[in-house]
């Protein structure tokens, strides 16, 4: 049976008491909202809760933290990254001015994205980051379709991105290759015009992951780092099991048996209340928390039962 249709109805009713960015999910993923209404509750973002606080948080000099990527987790880059998560819905007038700052300043050469003050050269996992916030909170730039020049020349054999590929390496790097995803994943959403070749390079993407079980060598089976075991929220720029899954999702992936055994992971997390807890914090500057370590969360709550509708709901 599907943990949704199974979930108590107390624990709907927890996901609905939180935040409007927890809420406005609930209702479209979970309880099957019409559009109008979870994007009624959609608008709260910008208004209430995290996501006020989040804007408000925004200086004088029209930054977060004082910079474009650093200090983490605070800085302009991060800031925006998490109200996309929240789902701050498009075209806010702050987030757009935010995005066009990280585009004339870190727009590069090459088409990717460069932030750093020593790199001196794009960096892929940044480049997956801008590309879904502009697409996603709704800055039109003539910047986008090289940000996917970019990010489809970077595409490594192995159908991943490693952000240390300019420094040798040939095997794709889990971390790097969900921040393109989501980037990319965006995009298609958007209905860009390359939408078909973006799609296969996901499905490319889609496939070096399930290859490696989501946390998994490919040689030995073991698990690469215990860490992509544990569930954060917000993410940052980590991969963990779960955070991969909800790309999956997302992008309506096909069922692949090689994801039963991060799903099984997804399953044993869950508590005797029904309740995912959060699990990890990865260490940093926040301007707030939103959830305790160890205590029920209901952004892993959330987002393990969308998980598991999508991946019961292909079930033969």
């Amino acid at each position: 049976m599907s943990e949704v249709r199974a979930a108590s109805q107390g624990v709907l009713e927890w996901l609905m008491a939180g935040d409007p960015a927890i809420r406005w999910q609930a209702l479209r993923d979970l309880h099957g909202a019409s559009r109008a209404d979870w994007e009624a509750e959609r608008a709260r973002v910008g208004v209430e809760g995290w996501g006020r606080e989040l804007l408000d948080s925004r200086d004088e000099a029209g930054t977060w933290g004082g910079g474009l990527y650093s200090p983490k987790w605070i800085s302009t880059t991060y800031s925006l990254v998490l109200l996309r998560r929240l789902g701050l819905a498009p075209e806010h007038p702050t987030a757009v001015e935010g995005c066009a700052l990280l585009m004339e300043e870190g727009l590069a050469p090459d088409g990717g994205i460069d932030l750093s003050v020593t790199l001196g050269r794009s960096e892929t996992c940044l480049t997956g980051f801008v590309l879904a916030l502009v697409t996603e909170l709704g800055f039109e730039s003539s910047g986008t379709e090289r940000m996917v020049d970019y990010l489809l020349r970077e595409q490594m054999p192995d159908g991943g991105w490693n952000c240390q590929r300019y420094q040798g390496a040939t095997h794709s790097s889990f971390h790097t290759t969900i921040n393109v995803l989501e980037g990319l994943r965006g995009y298609a959403n958007g209905g860009g015009p390359r939408r078909s070749e973006v799609e296969c390079a996901e499905t490319r993407g889609r496939e070096f992951f399930s290859e490696h079980h989501l946390y998994r060598s490919h040689r030995t089976g073991d698990v690469v780092d215990p860490r992509m075991t544990r569930f954060s929220f917000p993410p940052r720029w980590y991969h963990d099991v779960l955070r991969t899954l909800d790309y999956f999702q997302a992008s309506g992936a096909p069922r692949d048996s090689r994801l039963e055994d991060p799903i099984e992971l997804v399953r044993r997390k869950c508590g005797k209340d029904g309740r995912w807890p959060l699990q990890n914090r990865h260490p940093g500057k926040a301007f707030f928390e939103m959830e305790a370590v160890r205590e029920p969360s209901r952004w892993n709550t959330l987002r393990a039962l969308r998980v598991l509708k999508w991946w019961d709901s292909a079930a033969p």
